[in-house]
């Protein structure tokens, strides 16, 4: 620990702090929706709707799908429109 770091910042710093990590998580998971979005999105765009919505369904774990529900159900700020429709016909399916 520096001089000018108090043992909350060390700790922060050593550990990630609580905050920055979730915020980066669902950063993360929003990227990963509209990753699988553009993947599918080549298709008819119901059919792209439809894959994404699958795909997420089959393959991610059960907390990723409820923490990115929670971000829909908060504005889903930064998905794509199909990675949008997708969710929430997942939601929808719930």
């Amino acid at each position: 620990m520096s001089h000018s770091q108090t043992h909350g910042e060390a700790h922060d710093a050593a550990h990630g702090d609580d905050a920055h990590s979730h915020t980066s998580t669902d950063d993360r998971l929003v990227y990963m929706a509209n990753q699988i979005a553009t993947f599918f999105g080549s298709q008819k765009h119901d059919a792209a709707v439809a894959g994404t919505r699958d795909h997420i369904a089959k393959f991610w774990d059960p907390r990723m799908r409820a923490r990115i529900a929670e971000l829909l159900v908060s504005g889903g700020e930064g998905l794509k429109p199909i990675a949008r429709e997708a969710l929430e016909g997942l939601a929808r399916k719930q």
